[in-house]
């Protein structure tokens, strides 16, 4: 296996080296932003599920723990233009990291293309200078490809992750408009 890897990066081009790092970093990134994210976001998913429910069950506000609880306190009259400034300011919050993921998917495929595109050229030139047999090609087409491949492979998790993400964020914006209209309609 060591001697694949060593093997494969000495008869690789060097921009596809470089595309496999960036591509790597690119991976090594995404998983931190997912799951940093996920895991705030499952938290403050319960703190206000458990506020929707208290209110439900006949509280007069929102729990202490609820992000609307930081608007309401600092509003002497609470009315609807603070409730919906604070489920912009939700909004703004929980749909963070969500637009690199979106970039990483976007653009990881093309960066792995480009890897390979790169190593296509260097495999056509090589053949030109020696007498290549199809054996030739073939090695460095498959050498080649390993740059795309980690480009998509880069882009289904990083568009799994978003879309994760983003239906938590959505779940997270649906509670707090639900504790704002249980405000709105008590204080009627």
């Amino acid at each position: 296996m060591i001697n694949n890897l060593i093997d494969f990066y000495l008869k690789s081009h060097p921009v596809t080296i470089g595309v496999l790092i960036l591509l790597s970093i690119y991976f090594i990134i995404l998983n931190w932003v997912f799951f940093y994210r996920y895991f705030s976001l499952n938290s403050w998913l319960k703190s206000e599920s458990a506020s929707l429910e208290s209110l439900l069950l006949g509280a007069t506000t929102v729990n202490e723990n609820s992000f609307l609880n930081n608007f309401i306190k600092s509003s002497n009259i609470v009315s609807k233009e603070v409730l919906d400034l604070a489920m912009l300011a939700a909004t703004k919050e929980a749909t963070k990291g969500l637009s690199i993921l979106s970039i990483f998917a976007s653009t990881s495929p093309f960066i792995g293309l480009f890897g390979t595109v790169v190593s296509i050229l260097d495999t056509f030139a090589h053949i030109g200078q020696t007498t290549g047999s199809m054996s030739v090609i073939s090695a460095g087409v498959s050498d080649a490809l390993v740059a795309t491949a980690s480009g998509i492979f880069v882009a289904i998790f990083s568009y799994t992750y978003h879309q994760l993400l983003k239906r938590k964020s959505f779940e997270l914006i649906s509670y707090l408009q639900m504790q704002s209209d249980a405000i709105l309609a008590r204080k009627a």
